[in-house]
């Protein structure tokens, strides 16, 4: 059984909201110690603790997709989401944690054929979950191409620099999603 902590749910007000009515909420969060990365709340469901030797590794996959996971009596499949898109794998940073970290994302989409929406799960596990930023999307650049990883730039909505000067990578929720392999396994889960 693992330790969660809901994601706010972004339908009720908050309680320190910023100033600006156009600001959304996004989970800030680690990808490696070097790298912070940014998620639209809307695409979030959970935040899990995981403890080591809870995700059960499937064989003849990408070396990114770390096995499935028991959450809350369904399958969940989990993503090392740092080494998708070209950073060091979670099991080769310089860790002594016990547990992984893991958000669970939400992806929701019309099917091309009718007006069902389909809804997609899929767990990824992150170095370290900070806190929820408030940005305006319009703050959301794109980034110079030569300052971006092949891997990464598929998986970038783009980056925002604070007004310390910190930036903050974007991330695509439905593109991570979109990575998947598709098979049939994937399929039934």
């Amino acid at each position: 059984m693992s330790n969660s902590l809901s994601v706010p749910n972004p339908s009720l007000p908050p309680l320190n909201s910023p100033t600006t009515p156009v600001s959304e909420q996004f989970l800030r969060f680690h990808l490696d110690p070097d790298m912070t990365a940014l998620l639209p709340i809307e695409h979030l469901i959970e935040v899990l603790s995981i403890p080591l030797g809870q995700i059960v590794p499937i064989f003849n996959m990408p070396a990114w997709v770390m096995g499935v996971y028991n959450w809350r009596g369904e399958i969940l499949w989990m993503v090392d989401l740092g080494h998708l898109i070209g950073l060091t794998p979670w099991y080769q940073q310089n860790t002594s944690a016990s547990i992984h970290r893991a958000v669970v994302l939400n992806v929701r989409s019309k099917d091309a054929t009718s007006t069902l929406v389909k809804s997609q799960m899929l767990g990824v596990v992150v170095n370290r979950v900070e806190d929820i930023e408030w940005c305006n999307p319009d703050w959301i650049q794109s980034p110079p191409a030569s300052s971006v990883t092949s891997e990464l730039a598929s998986f970038l909505r783009g980056y925002w620099l604070k007004s310390n000067d910190e930036m903050l990578v974007v991330l695509d929720g439905q593109a991570i999603m979109a990575a998947m392999p598709k098979s049939d396994v994937l399929a039934d889960s």
